[in-house]
């Protein structure tokens, strides 16, 4: 089933009297359930596509559709609130709060997507997705204490404790060595399919493709479907 849909999606960059066309006119939807990866070269435009798709920047042209909704259309505090509560982001680098330990990092989540649970509800939940990812024995921990790859659990953690219906992620694996981009890769996949998230994902790394859906390859602003 569709959830998200971009149609037309052009990006220009005026820089003086030099102007760059970095998106030329994408069509792209995305299904519940599913992880569809953007991969192509350095300067493709994928993480650009990608920002857009999320509203962290806006298009020159096109229109954005979720869930019924055109974004294109809508304030920006409007947009905000749809990131806040709907959306799910994970980055290359995991950009946990140094001073709150693994189980603040959640709460606080929760907080900004204005979540309506009491305190103690507000932590079982909390426990329940830590459990899910594999980190729960270490939600006391501050992010100084962890490894990359617990980084990223957490980070993932953090990106679907509001259950948002649509996830961002931004390169996920490229800090991390071959055994943990698998282990958060098959995590991504699994958290996608049990929870009906819709997931969108840039990566440059090929061994990545295989736990995905859908490859969408992009060269000079343009996508290409393709295979995985």
């Amino acid at each position: 089933m569709e959830l998200f849909a971009m149609e037309g999606i052009s990006k220009t960059f005026i820089n003086g009297e030099l102007k760059e066309d970095v998106l030329k006119g994408i069509n792209l939807s995305l299904n519940v359930g599913e992880v569809t990866a953007l991969t192509g070269a350095s300067g493709s435009g994928k993480s650009t596509l990608l920002t857009i798709a999320a509203g962290l920047q806006d298009a020159t042209d096109g229109i954005i559709h979720f869930n019924g909704k055109n974004l294109t259309t809508m304030s920006s505090e409007q947009i905000r609130k749809i990131r806040a509560s709907e959306f799910g982001f994970v980055f290359q680098f995991a950009h946990l709060v140094p001073f709150l330990t693994v189980e603040e990092q959640l709460l606080l989540m929760l907080d900004v997507a204005e979540i309506k649970l009491k305190k103690i509800e507000k932590k079982k939940e909390v426990n329940r997705i830590l459990t899910l990812v594999g980190m729960d024995h270490r939600k006391s921990s501050y992010p100084s204490s962890l490894s990359g790859g617990e980084k990223q659990r957490v980070a993932i953690a953090r990106a679907i404790i509001h259950k948002p219906k649509v996830l961002f992620a931004d390169e996920p694996t490229a800090s991390l060595d071959s055994k943990r981009s698998i282990d958060i890769m098959v995590l991504i996949r699994d958290i996608t399919k049990n929870y009906n998230i819709t997931t969108l994902m840039v990566t440059h790394d090929e061994e990545m493709l295989k736990y995905t859906d859908r490859v969408i390859r992009m060269v000079d602003g343009l996508v290409f479907a393709g295979s995985n």
